[in-house]
């Protein structure tokens, strides 16, 4: 059984003020009667690496999500924050992130919010990471089911193990809607939990009439790396070639599926990578091998969800997409000492490490919270039957931004001006439905991304990063060199200086970090 505590009546009494607000704001015309108006499903995961799945070149066995491209579109220039958190935070608001005072502001609306409004039955299930408190728990914001992880990560098979063990860590947050769960089942899995939920939730849903949007966050394959023993013998020896190995073979499938153009040039080796031929071989195999065995896990829980819609019969009246929140994660918390860590079991912490995680973003350059390709491009898969043309693949570039008014322009409802009596900032983000049916879409002028001393700006082909080791501007142009093979930054100092201008007007604008870039603009 679970042992769930209640939030008391402060938590209750916000609630019931956001339910009373969310019915007040009025929803703009359908473009659709209600009974037409698609399902949205909106899977994330966490941490995983652009090439970690089979549909763009990794090993892991992934058939159920290499079936939704097969009947549907894959981008191949879609972007997140490179951060768990600021990701989330536009994915849900259709903004860059305000980081001053916290990330999820009372004068941003969020998707479970408009979704609420436009008539959509609402619910999360997963991970949150955005907050507890009164106008920041994701059931004061929107969302009619909330079960999941209200922190960043936490134990597979039990919540309550203090996280991270070997420092004396806390126990991670966990909760149904505003009550909290302190005790879980022998045979509990969060991956399995946060699709049993689902699974239950879709079909109250279905039964209630009319249409739901779905938000689905896998913590998986983020640490600590903990899968179920007949999922790790399955990767187990399969990684002994080491991550260059990997690199390579990921890159040659990528060009055979038409993911990679033919001047793309697989990055050079990562400053942070070490020596395979000194690397304890059998630890790093089976830190791998969990690290697929998660996500095999996640790709079967999907497939459960996919067979519970065909099941109701709403499957081709559903939008399905999948993406990661950044990239594969160079993080080592608990080292890499085989004597101390062990992957695998639940009375154990540990993480892929620095190559790994920059391998599993094959073909591109670095990792998680860093501006280059490798932590912020993410995969992304749309099905939608009849509408998403299958097994397409699109260059066109996206943002997570663009999330918002897409699943709006899906529902036919309206994005407000005014909300809970404050006025609300407007969206940044653009609907991706020109993109879905097939058409031309006019990209943004510019896109910018700042984390942790990392920063970046694209405008059109053109990226300018800035690189927090070397601590200057490099250029790229993403036409030719998608994997930021080659810095023209000493051949174009005036479109340096341009870049990094815009740059740090954006990052005046939203809060972001700016950058000190007057003397350091040559190569």
């Amino acid at each position: 059984m679970m042992r769930i505590t209640n939030c008391g009546a402060a938590g209750r009494w916000r609630l019931a003020a956001v339910l009373l607000a969310c019915s007040l704001l009025q929803a703009g015309p359908s473009s659709a009667p209600a009974a037409e108006r698609p399902n949205i499903v909106l899977i994330m995961c966490d941490d995983m690496g652009w090439s970690d799945i089979g549909c763009y070149g990794g090993e892991v066995d992934t058939p159920n999500l290499n079936r939704l491209a097969e009947q549907g579109l894959r981008f191949t220039q879609f972007y997140n924050n490179a951060k768990c958190t600021t990701t989330r935070v536009s994915i849900l608001t259709g903004l860059y992130p305000r980081p001053r005072g916290g990330l999820l502001h009372t004068n941003m609306v969020t998707l479970g919010e408009v979704m609420r409004a436009a008539g959509y039955h609402t619910a999360l299930c997963g991970k949150w990471h955005l907050g507890r408190g009164p106008t920041t728990h994701p059931s004061q914001r929107g969302f009619d089911e909330f079960y999941g992880l209200l922190d960043g990560c936490c134990n597979y098979f039990d919540p309550t193990i203090p996280d991270p063990p070997y420092k004396g860590g806390r126990s991670r947050y966990f909760g149904h809607n505003l009550q909290r769960i302190t005790q879980f089942p022998a045979d509990f899995y969060t991956t399995d939990a946060f699709t049993n939920q689902a699974l239950k939730t879709i079909r109250r849903f279905h039964r209630a009439g009319g249409p739901f949007f779905l938000h689905l966050c896998y913590t998986s394959p983020h640490y600590p790396l903990q899968a179920k023993p007949q999922d790790i013998a399955k990767y187990r020896g399969k990684f002994l070639n080491g991550w260059e190995a990997m690199r390579r073979n990921r890159f040659q499938r990528q060009q055979k599926l038409g993911l990679t153009d033919a001047n793309w040039q697989l990055s050079k080796v990562d400053s942070r990578a070490y020596d395979w031929k000194t690397a304890d071989h059998e630890f790093e195999d089976l830190r791998m091998a969990v690290y697929a065995a998660m996500i095999d896990r996640m790709d079967q829980n999907i497939g459960r969800l996919i067979a519970a819609l065909e099941t109701l019969g709403i499957l081709d009246n559903t939008v399905v997409m999948f993406l990661s929140d950044n990239g594969g994660c160079a993080e080592e918390p608990g080292g890499r000492n085989p004597a101390k860590r062990h992957p695998g079991p639940k009375d154990d912490y540990v993480a892929v490490g620095p190559a790994w995680g920059w391998a599993q973003n094959a073909p591109f350059r670095r990792y998680k919270s860093w501006t280059q390709e490798g932590g912020i491009c993410t995969p992304l898969i749309v099905r939608w039957p009849g509408h998403v043309k299958p097994g397409t693949i699109t260059g066109q570039p996206g943002h997570i931004i663009d999330v918002l008014p897409t699943c709006l322009e899906l529902a036919g409802g309206k994005y407000p001006v005014v909300f809970q009596d404050q006025k609300i900032l407007p969206v940044e983000g653009a609907s991706l439905m020109p993109i879905f049916r097939g058409n031309h879409r006019a990209p943004h002028r510019q896109l910018c991304w700042e984390w942790n001393h990392s920063a970046a700006i694209r405008q059109g082909p053109w990226k300018a990063v800035w690189d927090k080791l070397v601590k200057r501007w490099e250029l790229y142009n993403l036409e030719t060199d998608r994997t930021e093979t080659v810095n023209l930054a000493a051949d174009q100092p005036a479109r340096v200086l341009q870049l990094a201008t815009d740059y740090d007007q954006w990052a005046i604008r939203t809060g972001n970090e700016r950058v000190q870039f007057e003397t350091n603009t040559n190569n």
